[in-house]
């Protein structure tokens, strides 16, 4: 079943924690196994034993429930060089700014969340899928995905520069992993547009930022995620952009039980803007035509 857009965006409101628009959208209830609501029936109990070694394959809800779980804690406040501040300053989030006067790209225009910022949207739930030479992180909000690459490859070096041969710069970057023991995957990203967001807070990077991902399953049924930023462009020092435990989803195994991603939940630009033009413009203006009424 495709979700409306005015339920994505009720889902996005609450995620940001911005409650008016939430108040503007009809309410809905998701069913069980829906993307936006956890609670303690659908995260197990206990250890379940010991971790699979090289293994993160399934679905993890994060360390939040009830409907459209908020962001993930918020990181460290970093440091930053006079360009980050200046480029941070013209960000304005919807936690400072109302939903007509907010510049954040996925609010206004349904952008991809892009990474970072996807890990820490996602702190709900993401999914892991094992492929041969990678492993696949798949997001729920907008039905995105990234690859891992596990194969020993070498990141890209030149990312958006203009020499003939130089890689593009994407949404999701370019990301190569590998194991330390039996169960912490390290994760490397560099390449990223830079017209992405690294949170909600509006935080900045640069092309050239590099991310670093550690996931340590500690057990079957636990699993940390800790998030740092190196980006000397715009920030003086590397920083934790999020920290955060995950459980693993029970009875996602179990052919009768609904599991995570069994709805679209979509952010549908075209409708974005209508809503953007419903809220954004004056009492006294058509919001179609923009003439006063």
């Amino acid at each position: 079943m495709r979700n409306p857009f005015t339920g994505a965006i009720a889902g996005l409101a609450a995620v940001l924690t911005f409650s008016s628009i939430a108040m503007t959208q009809p309410q809905q209830r998701p069913h069980q196994g829906s993307v936006w609501k956890y609670d303690g029936r659908d995260r197990s109990v206990g250890s379940g034993g010991p971790a699979p070694v090289h293994d993160l394959s399934g679905s993890w809800a994060g360390p939040r429930s009830g409907a459209g779980a908020p962001d993930s804690k918020p990181g460290d406040v970093p440091s930053m060089t006079p360009l980050g501040q200046k480029l941070f300053s013209g960000n304005k989030s919807l936690q400072k700014y109302d939903p007509a006067g907010t510049n954040d790209p996925v609010a206004r225009t349904c952008d991809p969340l892009g990474f970072p910022r996807a890990d820490k949207y996602s702190i709900m739930e993401m999914a892991f899928a094992t492929m041969p030479g990678r492993i696949v992180v798949l997001y729920p909000f907008q039905q995105q995905w990234r690859e891992i690459w596990m194969d020993g490859r070498e990141l890209p070096k030149n990312v958006g520069a203009i020499e003939k041969g130089a890689p593009d710069p994407r949404y999701y970057g370019y990301s190569v992993g590998h194991w330390e023991g039996n169960n912490t995957l390290v994760v490397d990203t560099v390449g990223m547009d830079d017209k992405t967001w690294v949170d909600r807070r509006g935080y900045p990077h640069s092309i050239d930022a590099h991310v670093i991902e550690r996931y340590t399953r500690t057990d079957h049924n636990h699993l940390t995620v800790t998030e740092t930023l190196d980006d000397p462009a715009y920030y003086t020092a590397p920083f934790v952009i999020a920290k955060a435990d995950y459980r693993w989803i029970a009875g996602q195994d179990n052919p009768k039980v609904a599991v995570p991603f069994s709805n679209e939940y979509m952010c549908i630009p075209s409708e974005a803007i209508e809503y953007m033009k419903l809220v954004g413009s004056p009492a006294d203006e058509d919001a179609a035509t923009g003439v006063k009424k």
